[in-house]
């Protein structure tokens, strides 16, 4: 599968994930706070994104690991993009204020991480069969 359609799946991937993350952020936020929720809410995306680029964006690559493995090689790997993403998001919350400040903090960090963790999910874990 060609990079430019595997990008489209994973952005596709990431703006469901997206919708996952600011669900996951508002529903904890009361009992956790805006900056413990956002940590959960990033795992909860991650878990979901992982699932779906696994079966769609890469579906035609195989990391050759455990899905245990695989998945825990993936959050570690998303670890780049997600420290890009909570600094944005930290920013954002910081610079503004209102009920929707927190969901377009998620949106400007998921973009500002997008590249690196598609480059990550791309090279690191799902990686091409060999002979393909």
């Amino acid at each position: 599968m060609k990079a430019g359609r595997e990008f489209l799946l994973f952005a596709l991937a990431g703006v469901i994930g997206f919708g996952v993350d600011v669900g996951v952020l508002y529903l904890a936020a009361p009992l956790l706070g805006w900056y413990a929720a956002r940590v959960l809410s990033f795992l909860a995306a991650a878990t979901a994104t992982w699932a779906l680029n696994r079966r769609y964006a890469f579906g035609a690559r195989h990391s050759g690991a455990s899905l245990a493995r695989e998945y825990l090689g993936y959050l570690l790997t998303m670890l780049g993009g997600a420290v890009v993403n909570y600094g944005v998001y930290v920013l954002v919350l910081h610079t503004f204020s209102g009920v929707w400040v927190p969901a377009l903090g998620v949106a400007l960090g998921s973009c500002a991480g997008l590249a690196l963790n598609f480059l990550g999910a791309r090279q690191l874990i799902f990686k091409s069969r060999r002979g393909h």
